[in-house]
């Protein structure tokens, strides 16, 4: 089947892994909203380098991690949690949390937070 445009009102938003940028101790790039697309939650695609580990913190929104590949923990102030691609996290607001990589491959997941 021959590549063509997409339709009126289907918009495919490619992902470069190139566009990344470095905060909160991974690589992320913030997906919603964008330009005139409006949604009741934001979105990052995540992706944490061997050794990284995110700055501890918490907030009044719900975080659900879609895990896209590769192994990862969610660090609570209780414990440390493995999850790996597959996995879905969903993390109360108010939670003390980080995402720690101490394997030797990426672990990339995608998160979506609304408010409670």
């Amino acid at each position: 089947m021959p590549e063509t445009g997409p339709p009126p009102g289907l918009v495919i938003r490619r992902q470069e892994p190139d566009h990344l940028e470095r905060a909160h101790g991974l690589d992320l790039r913030l997906l919603h909203p964008w330009g005139d697309l409006t949604t009741p939650f934001h979105g990052a695609w995540c992706v944490l380098r061997p050794g990284d580990l995110t700055d501890t913190h918490q907030h009044t929104e719900r975080e659900l991690f879609i895990c896209i590949s590769g192994r990862g923990e969610v660090r609570t102030a209780d414990a440390s949690h493995p999850i790996a691609a597959g996995d879905l996290v969903l993390l109360p607001a108010d939670t003390d949390h980080a995402v720690a990589n101490p394997h030797d491959t990426d672990f990339a997941y995608y998160a979506i937070w609304w408010q409670a």
